[in-house]
């Protein structure tokens, strides 16, 4: 019977998305929390992949929110968030542990730009900013609202951290495997 692959690395590696959740720790919208997302989807059992992750960030969002941005505990906002945080773990289940560690992190970039598309996407649908017209989603998907970063600007953070993320996450479990054998 084969053992069970080494978890320390991956352990490290979810201290890190900790760490990422920290207020100015990181660019704006630079997390391992689209990783992590997709990689439970890849890598832990159906019945944990689905909530696991989105308790996680649920609860770290509350705290967030409370203790640090001083905002309601939960916002309007969230529902796309983990709407696109389930989409992720849904694509990762599409994903095998023993796909390559190239179309792994294909599969994490994918996850980037389906999250960027999902929730600004929502956020033109929901906000009255946003003209709802074809002008309008696209001011959405790139330029965003006056007073705050350009869109685009989020997602090329996310887009690379999803990549650096996911690629560390699954090349730790591949390295985990290794050292099993």
């Amino acid at each position: 019977m084969k053992e069970k692959p080494n978890l320390w690395l991956p352990a490290t590696l979810i201290v890190v998305f900790a760490l990422t959740r920290l207020p100015n720790m990181l660019p704006l919208n630079f997390s391992a929390a689209y990783a992590l997302a997709f990689c439970a989807g890849v890598y832990l059992p159906r019945r944990v992949a689905g909530w696991l992750p989105l308790a996680v960030m649920l609860a770290t969002d509350i705290l967030l929110n409370v203790f640090y941005y001083d905002v309601a505990a939960l916002g309007w906002y969230m529902p796309a968030n983990y709407i696109s945080y389930a989409a992720l773990v849904w694509l990762g289940r599409r994903f095998s542990p023993k796909s390559s560690w190239l179309k792994l992190v294909g599969g994490g970039l994918l996850g980037a730009i389906f999250f960027y598309l999902i929730t600004n996407t929502m956020s033109w649908w929901q906000n009255p900013v946003y003209s709802k017209t074809l002008a309008g989603w696209i001011q959405a998907l790139t330029t965003g609202q006056a007073g705050y970063p350009p869109t685009w600007v989020f997602f090329g953070n996310s887009f690379l951290s999803s990549g650096l993320f996911t690629g560390l996450f699954v090349g730790a479990m591949k390295l985990s495997e290794k050292m099993a054998e």
